[in-house]
């Protein structure tokens, strides 16, 4: 449980700045309470009060970080993609083989959903984001779909995988991937590190020649 946060302002902090770092940690808190309570209770049927009782807090505290279970589904969106992308750009820079890189691409994104994340149900019900929110996300997975993509198509060029559609390779991956946050919950039998390895390990193997 996060302890009771009494928050002076609700003004978002500069990047960079210490008070930055804490603001999104605090935030976090928020999205794994609202996480565990999504999976219990379904998206519709959980409110703020509940969000705000999981995590330790009152309502009005809450309110100081998201006004309403919208904002918490745009931010993890937000966050998560924001941390794939950076991560996807470091890894395409690497000099590896193909397989080393689309391996890396899943660990990073399967350990950013169940570890960071806490198998939000954010990654699901991104549709009740409002729709000027939802376009700013949808542009964000479109292009970290392209860079996983790219890397793909490196590997069947380099002869490293197997003849295929690199598109449609690449939205099998990622829907794989994406569905962990349906059926994961923290504290079960494995933990993120061991499935995003063997996530990366049955991907990757199907891709090779």
């Amino acid at each position: 449980m996060v302890p009771n946060l009494n928050v002076r302002s609700n003004a978002t902090p500069a990047p960079g700045r210490p008070e930055a770092s804490k603001a999104v940690r605090r935030k976090l808190a928020i999205l794994r309470g609202a996480a565990v309570e999504f999976r219990g209770r379904g998206y519709a049927a959980t409110s703020v009060r509940d969000i705000a009782r999981r995590t330790g807090m009152t309502p009005g505290n809450l309110y100081y970080y998201f006004r309403n279970k919208q904002e918490i589904l745009y931010f993890c969106q937000d966050y998560s993609l924001e941390v794939l992308l950076r991560e996807a750009r470091r890894i395409r820079r690497r000099r590896v083989a193909p397989q080393e890189k689309v391996r890396a691409l899943v660990h990073a994104q399967v350990l950013c959903m169940l570890d960071e994340l806490h198998g939000s149900a954010g990654h699901i019900e991104f549709h009740a984001i409002p729709p000027k929110r939802l376009r700013r996300i949808i542009a964000k997975r479109d292009e970290y779909e392209r860079m996983v993509r790219s890397v793909v198509a490196e590997g069947v060029r380099a002869g490293r995988f197997a003849p295929c559609d690199p598109k449609l390779v690449t939205l099998a991956i990622l829907g794989a991937v994406n569905w962990t946050a349906r059926w994961y919950r923290p504290g079960g039998g494995r933990p993120p590190e061991e499935i995003a390895g063997a996530f990366a390990d049955y991907l990757v193997h199907g891709l090779l020649r």
